[in-house]
């Protein structure tokens, strides 16, 4: 397949021309020794976004980004709106980017949602930095996606 129509190879161009072109060699090493160093990195949580793309799996990520976004509301009125926004985009049956927490998680979420708090979406949350870290964080570190960031980080001596 020519580099030309590969789907991948479109993702990474795309990102090589953004985000990618700012990761220097040392973030991109740091990634390999803990799923908590590429989640808190300054560009890993959107590399790894682009990587979960090719996987079909970016609304985990897009939650638990979601969710470092609500801990910080301190409005009652915007916790509100957004924690709806959170349970119709992620958490409802059927929602268009549903991610897979279990039952009990769930009912704890429509049991919350009519009065949010900062903490609602916690063990969600938490299913999904698991989901990640032992799911899919290992193939991100052995993928041609990663392994390509490297090289081309190494060889442009970024």
């Amino acid at each position: 397949m020519s580099p030309n129509t590969c789907w991948l190879c479109k993702i990474f161009r795309a990102e090589e021309n953004g985000i990618s072109s700012k990761v220097s060699l040392e973030e991109a090493l740091q990634w390999s020794q803990s799923f908590e160093k590429l989640i808190t990195s300054k560009h890993g949580p959107m590399i790894y976004k682009t990587y979960l793309k090719t996987e079909h799996s970016d609304e985990n990520i897009e939650f638990w980004l979601a969710c470092e976004a609500y801990k910080k509301i301190t409005s009652q009125r915007k916790r509100i709106s957004v924690a709806r926004k959170l349970f119709t985009s992620y958490i409802q049956p059927q929602a268009p980017n549903e991610i897979n927490i279990d039952s009990p998680a769930r009912k704890v979420i429509i049991a919350n949602i009519q009065e949010p708090t900062q903490s609602c979406f916690d063990e969600a949350q938490s299913i999904i930095y698991m989901h990640m870290e032992r799911d899919s964080y290992p193939r991100f570190l052995e993928s041609k996606f990663y392994q390509k960031l490297k090289h081309s980080l190494q060889t442009n001596g970024n």
